[in-house]
């Protein structure tokens, strides 16, 4: 194991992390909240000390930088950035638990908006834009943010593929062009660019410009968390319209972008996972609005709440316009089915994603083919191409620990003694990173409640839903840190 090298890398991290403090820093002294004034200069203190020691006790580090590390670096970086980055809102008395701090946090880094804030709307506002900038800073996420600032290098060639595989949601990572660098500079600008065009449009719709930032981050991170207690339900149809499609938006696969920019659009329509995940959302919309429209005035709004919720839970972003827990509960199902679903790999979203699905159907297509016929040779091939077995091989093992985490995560959540319905939503909605559950964590509720253990199996779950397992895995499997 490359430590020094490891800990260089977060070192940077955390001077990066302590970077971003400051925009939050200076709403804070101009709207002279002292409490969050004293957050964050302690915070930025405290996280600089930490990267100076860090930086100091690996400057002498060497190469051999390989897949192991690149596991081990995204889990720590996540791991201690959290544990730092909630510093503001802890220090500032503004959320006096720590683990409450750390809860928050980690749901925005992770995007998943989940949260123990009984009151948003008093929370000062410099905390309120570290909330929700917390969401874009972890959607596209902070390593590869890092590879697309900082020239980091190895003496191997896979240094900077170790990270992006290790960060980047989906089964597999692939160039877009062939330095990987170039590659994490091309997302954060296709990032950004989608992230201004949103807000441009926010602001025409007339939104005030700190709710429009606020807003515009919980949509391109896919988090979720809002500014008012009601979420996005007390804006204009208009605001709420402009959310649903960039938050559908951005649960695309960030290469269709790509292609898109080089005028590839015939690869770009001919794409199975676009496709599926199109099915999927249009489906779930025209399901949820027929089976909802008693409860509204017309189908026009019955139809606009749907497409709302559809792409509020399929994308994780976790936004609401309607108390959807008062939904028939064939929508629910529907919702609930989203949740684990997720969108596509690539993208900012959460969920098993929209390409496991397909390989799975796929699979299962192969493997009917093989009972019948046994000496029969085939290969599952997506968009024209065969998928290596070992995808196939990793998609399993994947959902083998997906099922087995959630298994336990609830068991443990349901010590609480709430309903079996807030529990298992509540792990799914944490786990998936959406953020809002049914019931007693349902969308006009919190995770307050739950007790610390809970809440710390809930942070697990949010890092691992994130991280796609294998980091956080692998950062706690003894045979990581044996010697070889």
């Amino acid at each position: 194991m490359n430590y020094k090298q490891v800990g260089y890398i977060i070192s940077l991290l955390l001077l990066m992390e302590a970077a971003f403090m400051i925009p939050p820093l200076a709403i804070s002294i101009y709207l002279a909240e002292h409490a969050a004034i004293r957050g964050y200069i302690a915070s930025i203190v405290i996280i600089m000390i930490t990267a100076g020691i860090m930086y100091w006790f690996c400057r002498d580090r060497k190469g051999g930088f390989y897949a192991k590390e690149g596991m081990v670096l995204t889990g720590l970086a996540w791991i201690i950035m959290s544990m730092l980055g909630c510093l503001p809102f802890y220090i500032s008395g503004e959320i006096p638990r720590y683990v409450d701090a750390l809860f928050e946090v980690v749901s925005g880094f992770t995007t998943t908006g989940s949260s123990i804030l009984t009151n948003v709307e008093a929370l000062d506002k410099g905390l309120l834009f570290w909330r929700s900038f917390t969401h874009w800073v972890g959607g596209m996420g902070v390593l590869v943010f890092l590879m697309a600032i900082v020239p980091l290098s190895g003496k191997n060639g896979g240094f900077t593929l170790h990270i992006l595989r290790a960060e980047s949601p989906g089964p597999s990572v692939g160039k877009l062009v062939p330095k990987m660098k170039k590659t994490a500079s091309i997302l954060y600008l296709i990032y950004v660019i989608l992230t201004v065009l949103d807000l441009i449009f926010l602001l025409i719709g007339g939104m005030p410009l700190f709710d429009a930032v606020c807003t515009a981050f919980g949509t391109a991170g896919t988090g979720g968390f809002g500014v008012r207690n009601d979420s996005l339900a007390g804006y204009s149809p208009y605001l709420q319209n402009v959310t649903t499609v960039f938050m559908l938006l951005f649960g695309v696969n960030f290469s269709c972008y790509y292609l898109l920019i080089l005028k590839s659009f015939k690869e770009v329509f001919r794409d199975e996972e676009l496709r599926l995940y199109c099915v999927i959302v249009f489906s779930s919309i025209a399901l949820i609005a027929w089976n909802i429209s008693g409860m509204y005035a017309n189908i026009g709004e019955a139809v606009h709440h749907s497409a709302f919720q559809v792409a509020s839970i399929i994308s994780t972003s976790g936004f609401a316009t309607a108390d959807f827990d008062l939904w028939p509960n064939f929508s629910k199902a529907i919702l609930m089915l989203l949740m684990i679903f997720g969108a596509c790999a690539g993208s900012t979203g959460g969920g098993i994603k929209t390409i496991r699905l397909l390989l799975l159907f796929k699979s299962l297509k192969r493997n009917i083919h093989q009972q019948i016929h046994p000496n029969r040779i085939s290969h599952i091939r997506v968009n024209g191409a065969v998928i290596d077995e070992k995808v196939i091989t990793n998609v399993g093992v994947y959902l083998i620990a997906y099922t087995m985490i959630i298994i336990v995560s609830f068991l443990i959540v349901s010590l609480d003694g709430f309903s079996v319905e807030a529990n298992v939503s509540a792990v799914l909605a944490t786990f998936n990173n959406i953020g809002p559950g049914l019931a007693e964590v349902g969308p006009t509720c919190n995770f307050y409640a739950y007790s610390t253990l809970s809440k710390l199996v809930m942070i697990f779950g949010m890092l691992a839903g994130r991280l796609e397992i294998m980091p956080v895995i692998v950062l706690l499997s003894r045979q990581t840190w044996k010697k070889v």
